[in-house]
């Protein structure tokens, strides 16, 4: 029976896990949280996600500077004897000592289907490469990234529609419920882990700005869901007469029907749409956009205000490539 448990995490994104492990009646006598942030204009310290909800539930809360060398806070939860340590997006590497201390182990939910995507963003990578499915892991951790044993997986759609903002809060739900039937299922020794494939693992590194800067030599659909899987930063953003461009939402245009073939980023207007050339005859019709400087706008707001002139080109640079097979040993 499942006496003591310790809850470690930072984001919004780990709010449900902690909430439900609360209404499911198991004893969360510690939650773990990064320390307080300043944020705003102002500038002013802020509590995590977690510290609000955790404050709201009258749980006591850690934020230790540091994890793997605090003795105080390695006493602190020896003291707890927790029967496991649950970890959901708490930003820190998990430090053996802390990997050791309970019985039945560290768990993290992830969200992904591991071995795919592995790492701080896989979100974000999911819906930037293209993914139909994705969903959640729970895993027992180890000494690698992402690399532990799985205990229990479960699938959902990506919608065309989706971006990170709009899935992120569906893996949540699904997560959290995930997590209290495994960790009931773990303590009643009904379930078994299960050792990752590591040969099929891909990597979803942390986000940069230049992930968001379009080559437009891809084609029309992979910039599109670049553009998805990075809401909200960093966006998707070209140059536009030396000024930077953000693209915030598009669409897939129908073929070019006229002879002559869009370069990669040469823009073209009808009306109040405008195309854009990429890779393979492909074309993007921006939907809205915001230039620097200005608020956001409509297309047509855009091409009125502007009148950009058909052979005018957006700027183009390689963006990083898509996450690749991470080599095993």
């Amino acid at each position: 029976m499942v006496k003591s448990l310790v809850f470690a995490g930072t984001p919004l994104f780990a709010v449900p896990a902690l909430e439900r492990l609360v209404e499911a009646g198991f004893p969360v006598k510690l939650v773990v949280t990064q320390p307080d942030r300043p944020r705003g204009r102002g500038m002013e310290l802020t509590p995590s996600p977690v510290k609000q909800s955790a404050m709201k539930l009258s749980l006591p809360v850690a934020q230790p500077d540091k994890i793997k060398t605090s003795e105080g806070f390695r006493n602190q939860l020896a003291s707890l004897k927790p029967d496991a340590i649950i970890v959901v997006g708490y930003g820190r590497i998990i430090p053996q000592w802390m990997i050791d201390l309970p019985r039945l182990g560290n768990l993290n939910l992830h969200a992904s289907l591991l071995p795919k995507y592995r790492g701080a963003a896989p979100i974000q990578w999911a819906i930037a490469c293209g993914e139909s499915v994705t969903g959640v892991t729970i895993m027992k951790i180890d000494a690698g990234l992402d690399t532990g044993d799985i205990l229990s997986q479960r699938e959902i759609p990506i919608g065309r529609e989706d971006t990170a903002p709009t899935l992120a809060p569906k893996l949540a739900e699904i997560g959290a419920n995930l997590l209290v039937e495994t960790l009931r299922a773990l303590d009643a020794g009904t379930i078994k882990s299960t050792p990752q494939d590591h040969g099929c693992a891909t990597l979803a590194p942390i986000l940069t700005k230049d992930d968001g800067r379009i080559d437009f030599n891809r084609i029309a659909s992979e910039i599109l869901d670049r553009l998805r899987g990075f809401q909200p930063w960093p966006g998707a953003f070209t140059t536009f007469r030396s000024k930077n461009l953000q693209i915030i939402s598009a669409k897939i245009a129908p073929p070019h029907s006229s002879e002559a073939t869009l370069r990669a980023g040469e823009i073209q207007t009808g009306g109040d749409r405008l195309l854009v050339g990429c890779g393979a005859d492909t074309i993007l019709e921006p939907l809205e956009v915001q230039v620097e400087g200005k608020k956001r706008m409509s297309v047509r707001d855009f091409v009125n205000g502007y009148r950009p002139f058909k052979g005018e080109v957006l700027g183009e640079a390689a963006a990083r490539p898509f996450p690749s097979s991470e080599s095993s040993s």
